[in-house]
């Protein structure tokens, strides 16, 4: 343990994902090291993304303006959207250059063990946006683990009154457990050139 301020921002760091206490301890120790221009631009930095940074009306990405660049983009197919759990699930799906549709963003997936139940997620937005918009596809993207394909399991169910509109889900080619932003471009390619219908 470390006195004051030192120990006050080991524990912050440890609180960040992936940040175990060792990891907190050398961000902790480089930032004391740092030149204060350093630690200044860093501040400044995490200042702005918390002032500037909203989430876009319409699909729940990250963004400086009230629609995101993928919504503003005229040459995104709008009867195409692809359901995933979080932000950084667009940009793994963008990296693999097959998706030209638009995106709905849930902000995380059914998890009732945490709370995480289907109000808590924005669901109810995705079904107002299939019945207002003429959406033919909705992929269902979510992560391939236990709350990933609870999440799929209850859109299906939700999505099968609407008349006309295929749900289809992510192939193979994804491991089981994992993530999507961990997973390369030509593994996501596949599997995304390969969904199939559920």
């Amino acid at each position: 343990m470390y006195e004051g301020p030192v120990q006050d921002l080991i524990d912050e760091l440890g609180r960040l994902p992936g940040i175990g206490p060792k990891s907190a301890q050398r961000i902790a120790f480089h930032l004391l090291a740092a030149e204060p221009a350093d630690v200044t631009r860093l501040q400044e930095v995490l200042q702005r993304v918390k002032e500037g940074v909203r989430f876009c009306d319409v699909c729940g990405n990250v963004s400086e303006e009230e629609r995101c660049r993928i919504c503003r983009d005229a040459r995104r197919d709008p009867t195409v959207v692809c359901v995933v759990e979080e932000p950084k699930d667009v940009l793994a799906v963008e990296r693999t250059r097959e998706f030209k549709g638009r995106y709905h963003v849930l902000g995380g997936a059914l998890d009732p063990l945490s709370g995480v139940g289907p109000d808590q997620l924005r669901i109810r937005e995705l079904l107002a946006r299939i019945g207002s918009e003429d959406v033919r596809e909705v992929i269902l993207a979510t992560d391939p683990n236990t709350e990933g394909e609870a999440t799929a399991t209850y859109l299906v169910r939700m999505l099968r009154d609407f008349p006309g509109l295929s749900v289809t889900r992510l192939a193979s080619g994804l491991p089981m457990g994992g993530d999507l932003e961990f997973a390369d471009e030509l593994t996501l390619g596949r599997a995304l050139s390969g969904r199939r219908a559920v």
